[in-house]
């Protein structure tokens, strides 16, 4: 976990001020600083309430997608493309969860190389313990007002949108 700081001054906003003073406007090195340490903190937070259901919370993200799935299985080329991480991320996710029995694998009728997951009910089950684990704590932003999170997403949204990693709905 990551174990707060308590410094008594914003280590961020100091390096800006460090920054302004040596290389000129700071506020793009601010807010980009600010957003993977908010990551560090919140995958902290994800990894405390998932701990409990021997879940990671890449291995959950896995489980409720497949939970979304019309059939409960997905082709793990769809799961990584859906999810955004490389294939060998998808297949170590995968082991792990048919070792813990939430999820099975099978050829893909479809796809002669390809392979099927499908959630198990154990693994629905430990979907539904996680999922309650993680809304309790507001997936770790109870700090921001409701009405401040969509306009967070928003904002996150713009970058993601100018990197092409989703089409701009304009």
């Amino acid at each position: 976990m990551v174990r707060p700081l308590g410094l008594p001054f914003d280590p961020i906003e100091r390096a800006g001020q460090a920054w302004e003073q040596r290389f000129g406007p700071a506020s793009a090195m601010r807010a980009a600083t600010s957003v993977f340490r908010v990551q560090q903190i919140l995958l902290a937070r994800f990894d405390e309430a998932l701990k409990p259901h021997r879940l990671t919370f890449a291995r959950y993200e896995v489980l409720v997608l497949l939970t979304f799935s019309r059939t409960g299985e997905l082709p793990l080329k769809v799961i990584g493309s859906r999810l955004m991480v490389h294939p060998t991320s998808v297949t170590n996710a995968i082991d792990r969860l048919v070792a813990a029995g939430y999820v099975e694998r099978r050829p893909n009728p479809a796809d002669g190389r390809g392979v099927l997951a499908r959630i198990t009910d154990p693994g629905r089950s430990v979907v539904e313990g996680a999922t309650a684990a993680l809304t309790s704590l507001d997936f770790g932003l109870g700090d921001v007002p409701e009405d401040e999170r969509t306009v967070l997403f928003d904002i996150l949204r713009k970058v993601r949108i100018g990197a092409g990693d989703v089409a701009d709905p304009t």
